[in-house]
């Protein structure tokens, strides 16, 4: 893979004589896609099918990026497989023909107040395995801010409660990252009285199993999201992000500095992190214009 990669470099520098600014930018992003094959799908460029790039545009999305930048990513990847048919390594590019990304800035996530993630992280009702287990799940994702791939991918090895710590692992790094104390004790609840009962053998590494004892799907975790949102009573359209991109604008709201709020993220670019701030800018503003005597 990386021999094409570099393959495509010549190509682009000696035969399309691309300004070096092209090169690099259309190779940051090809990268940066072969970097997220292999971290989330297992997989090589020459693999990817039209789902993975789909999904990776959606991830991208999803993580803050603008209408600008995944544009240029889906036209970077656009030339790239251009490239690779034309030098015989595929037969047909896996970038779907009709995917279009739009150029303007991207609506801002919904983002829940205090008050919402309060009544969200009271209603499990802890009287059985489900509901600790639930209680611990909601209350980790907004403690940390995690991707829910990163909550599923947990092992009970990556939990320290003496510490109060959780380590979130990819290809890449790992993440250390602090629990509030209702969220330690709600996992150290699931830990020590629930989790040992629900595992379906004892061998089984996975930190939140689903209701057959096995490693809990992304799928299996929407669902339960969105009943609690029901149940709560909540308006806003809730999912998994939701309670990151929360996490982030409410250490921002009471102090935290970019850096910081960047390395618990996980972001590899701070331009990501960046947009939160510019909600919470948006807020004060919207704030100074409703209240202040002269505006």
């Amino acid at each position: 893979m990386l021999d094409l990669i570099n393959a495509y470099e010549k190509y682009l520098t000696k035969v399309k004589q691309a300004s070096a600014n092209t090169v690099s930018s259309y190779l940051r992003d090809v990268r940066q896609f072969s970097d997220w094959l292999r971290e989330t799908q297992n997989c090589d460029v020459v693999d990817a099918s039209q789902v993975n790039i789909s999904g990776y545009l959606s991830h991208l999305q999803e993580e803050g990026r603008s209408g600008a930048t995944v544009s240029r990513t889906l036209a970077s990847l656009k030339n790239f497989y251009s490239y690779v048919v034309s030098a015989g390594f595929l037969d047909k590019s896996p970038v779907p023909a009709d995917v279009h990304v739009e150029r303007g800035e991207k609506k801002l996530p919904q983002i829940l107040s205090g008050r919402e993630v309060e009544l969200l992280l009271a209603q499990p009702v802890c009287v059985d395995a489900k509901g600790f287990r639930d209680k611990a799940m909601l209350e980790v994702m907004y403690a940390t801010g995690i991707r829910v791939t990163e909550l599923i991918d947990l092992d009970v090895d990556d939990v320290n409660l003496d510490l109060g710590i959780i380590k979130c692992r990819s290809a890449k790094k790992t993440r250390v990252i602090p629990l509030y104390p209702a969220a330690q004790k709600a996992l150290s609840v699931y830990l020590r009285d629930i989790r040992g009962s629900m595992v379906a053998i004892p061998t089984e590494t996975a930190l939140f199993v689903n209701v057959g004892g096995m490693r809990m799907s992304r799928q299996g975790f929407w669902k339960i999201l969105k009943h609690y949102q029901s149940t709560a009573h909540i308006e806003k359209d809730i999912t998994p992000h939701t309670l990151r991109h929360s996490f982030a604008v409410h250490l921002l709201e009471n102090g935290a500095d970019l850096g910081s709020v960047q390395e618990l993220m996980g972001h590899s670019d701070i331009s990501s992190t960046q947009m939160y701030a510019h909600m919470i800018n948006g807020k004060i503003k919207s704030v100074y214009d409703k209240c202040h005597p002269k505006a």
